[in-house]
């Protein structure tokens, strides 16, 4: 009996696979958050290496590098793996099992195993069924245990199929939801909607979108020069220095210094081109200073990467999640970035970035906003399709001075000099022109002002 219980623990368990995991994670950062992402304490067999795991995760999570001599740090404050022994072998994991290169194999050897172990607890408990239960209803039994092998066997959590009450159920709490939500709205807000996601910015986008909501994928297109990465730091501002929610943005273009002398302007209200000379008074010197402080304690994460690739989005989206619960990332901007293939054409390798993008957005549950080049008539540069992935496309298009002339509507404006147009909202009307101004010597937007009559 001993020797059929060692040869079935051997079947359930991979050891190797799991120091070779743990081991990965102590040395790259790359592993690390593909295993945070991917594996739950619980998948480890070994009661230690479960703890290893906690132990790691939890100073990846404190933006602490998990290293050999801060594990040992982190376990002896917590009093665990106090033996000689022990810490032996958290040393001969540390060293022998650096595999990081193949960490995704590795992983899912580590999971198929759990998934073993679960299916014989499965097993164990039908057999255990079938000895306890009158079994007079055998339909009955059957279809329990058939509906526990099939949640069992699903591949992931989100590929769950909804049944007709499922559904039901869904669309009987949403009504509900909304229904007190409006009368909330009538009684307390005085018909002003509340937001379902994060501030756009703009009071009349968000009228219309409700904000840009978790798992959306927004693409925001402007010929070169006109305002996409200005929008994009405008929504910034409103998102992580307003509201102190926390944005990550990648820029692919600008230097550090050039991304911290723009917000010098936004937030400050003083002319770019000032700034960047120096040219300043002592009272615009200490605006600028000011302005610093507001950035310093908003939720604005930057990161220049000129050779970002798709992998790499993921890889850098995922750590500041984890670290960082960011609720929106900025792309700066699509056509900057590396080719996944070299043979693919222009507009496959747009689609197929976009199309991360907006798996990237659902998988983390974050809001994804990026930008992409348009054409002079207005149209995709690229990539037509892009549009097909993307939850709302904007796009910023500058009014003439003739248009203002001859367009009444316009003429209700004070200053109006670009649009900010829906293309497509998934959730809502399309097809919608909002009259903005876009001060380009502060990079600076906002809802164009109506006149009162």
């Amino acid at each position: 009996m001993a020797i059929q219980h060692s040869i079935a623990e051997e079947k359930l368990c991979d050891l190797e696979s799991e120091r070779r995991v743990l081991s990965a994670m102590l040395n790259s950062e790359e592993a690390c958050i593909e295993a945070y992402d991917s594996l739950q304490a619980q998948d480890f067999y070994s009661i230690k290496h479960q703890h290893l795991f906690q132990l790691i995760c939890g100073l990846y999570e404190r933006d602490i590098r998990p290293t050999y001599i801060e594990l040992l740090k982190e376990a002896h404050q917590l009093q665990l793996f106090n033996e000689p022994r022990e810490i032996e072998e958290i040393q001969y994991i540390a060293e022998h099992f650096i595999d990081d290169g193949n960490i995704r194999y590795w992983i899912e050897r580590v999971k198929d195993k759990a998934r073993l172990r679960i299916f014989e607890n499965f097993l164990r408990s039908s057999y255990r069924k079938l000895m306890e239960k009158d079994l007079d209803d055998v339909e009955q039994v059957l279809l329990e245990a058939q509906d526990e092998l099939t949640n069992m066997t699903a591949l992931e959590i989100d590929d769950r199929v909804d049944s007709p009450a499922d559904l039901a159920q869904l669309g009987y709490d949403e009504v509900e939801r909304r229904f007190l939500r409006f009368k909330e709205i009538q009684e307390k807000h005085k018909g002003v909607l509340p937001l379902d996601g994060l501030t756009t910015g703009f009071d009349t986008l968000n009228h219309i979108t409700l904000g840009y909501k978790p798992g959306d994928l927004i693409i925001v297109g402007a010929q070169t020069g006109h305002g996409k990465t200005a929008l994009a730091l405008h929504t910034a501002q409103a998102v992580a220095v307003e509201h102190q929610h926390n944005v990550l943005y990648l820029n692919t273009e600008m230097s550090r210094v050039q991304i911290a002398l723009r917000w010098g302007s936004i937030l400050s209200g003083i002319e770019h081109n000032l700034i960047r000379r120096g040219e300043l008074s002592e009272t615009e010197l200490s605006q600028v200073l000011e302005a610093y402080s507001r950035l310093r304690n908003s939720g604005f994460y930057s990161y220049p990467c000129p050779n970002l690739t798709p992998e790499k989005t993921i890889s850098i989206a995922r750590k500041f999640k984890v670290q960082h619960d960011v609720k929106l990332m900025v792309l700066d901007y699509v056509g900057r970035m590396d080719k996944i293939n070299p043979n693919l054409a222009e507009w496959q390798v747009l689609e197929q970035i976009v199309k991360t993008q907006k798996m990237l957005a659902q998988n983390l549950n974050i809001a994804v906003m990026c930008l992409v080049q348009l054409n002079e008539d207005g149209s995709l540069q690229g990539a037509r399709r892009m549009k097909n992935e993307c939850d709302l496309m904007l796009k910023l298009i500058p009014i003439s001075e003739e248009e203002i002339q001859e367009n009444p509507e316009l003429k209700k404006y004070k200053d109006p000099n670009y649009y900010l147009y829906i293309d497509k909202n998934r959730d809502g009307i399309a097809g919608v022109y909002l009259p903005i101004c876009f001060d380009k010597t502060r990079q600076s937007m906002k809802d164009a002002e109506r006149i009162a009559l």
